[in-house]
């Protein structure tokens, strides 16, 4: 795992079928910032509207929330947990320090953060999802973590006080945040001044090879995978589709600091299949 110079393949999206946003009807209004027609957002290869993209979302991780580890683990042949691993030590979390967990899922982030908090800490386990929410409640309770508060909420709306948190991180969430804009806002907003803000999300392969064996390894076996071990092929599939609209390393360190984050830092992991972003909130 290595910190590379946020970059984006050469060989562009080999997985992008016709039809899918970009190749769009002449004469069509469109968002100047982000070139989708208005009222509208991606999801996965498809244009919704913006007000129905939550609910989908929120279907897609119902379905497949009893079977999420056991897929992550097949998907990532179990490199899911060194990401993660990677997150946990960057975070650099110290005793006494308030820590959220946004799009939190089954809680293996916030079982290590609160650890790490010790005592007189604090971790917030959060997710938009019930059933996802559910699924890390059962696991940390399994593993003897009950001091571990749950919050179901928007990630673009998050109910906390402005300046809570001493660190704020969101694992494989974002991309599927219709807002994402309003999302970076809202985090950074419930950091404290010095806090630090990390972003763990499937990235742009830095290789064009790479890339292209990312493509067949994503749209054809991950789909199948969801078939045979989630019984929702759909589901993973766009979950495959997700990760090609997320934005690059580059664009996402942008998007940080025009949320108001400092010192945006881009750490690509596999190759820049994933990729950690930290920035600092410093006003």
């Amino acid at each position: 795992m290595s910190k590379d110079k946020p970059g984006t393949p050469a060989g562009g999206d080999a997985g992008h079928p016709a039809g899918a946003p970009g190749d769009r009807k002449e004469g069509q209004k469109t968002d100047q910032k982000t070139g989708q027609k208005s009222g509208y957002t991606h999801f996965g290869y498809e244009e919704v509207r913006v007000g129905e993209k939550q609910q989908r979302v929120r279907e897609v991780f119902s379905s497949v929330a009893s079977r999420y580890d056991v897929m992550n683990d097949l998907m990532s042949m179990g490199i899911h947990r060194l990401w993660k691993r990677f997150v946990i030590d960057l975070a650099g979390v110290r005793p006494g320090e308030k820590v959220l967990d946004v799009a939190g899922g089954t809680g293996d982030l916030s079982r290590e953060f609160r650890r790490l908090a010790g005592p007189q800490g604090l971790v917030v386990l959060s997710d938009i999802n019930e059933a996802m929410l559910r699924q890390g409640h059962a696991r940390l309770a399994d593993k003897g973590v009950l001091d571990v508060p749950l919050a179901q909420a928007n990630a673009e709306k998050l109910p906390f006080a402005e300046g809570t948190f001493d660190c704020i991180t969101i694992g494989f969430g974002l991309r599927n945040v219709t807002d994402k804009d309003a999302a970076l806002a809202s985090m950074t907003r419930a950091l404290k001044p010095g806090g630090r803000l990390l972003v763990l999300e499937f990235s742009k392969p830095l290789n064009a090879g790479l890339a292209k064996v990312y493509d067949q390894y994503s749209f054809k076996l991950l789909p199948l995978m969801g078939k045979l071990v989630a019984r929702d092929a759909d589901s993973y599939r766009y979950l495959a589709e997700s990760i090609r609209m997320h934005p690059d390393q580059a664009t996402l360190k942008g998007m940080m600091e025009n949320a108001g984050l400092s010192r945006v830092q881009v750490y690509n992991l596999t190759g820049g299949i994933v990729a950690v972003h930290r920035g600092y909130r410093l006003d």
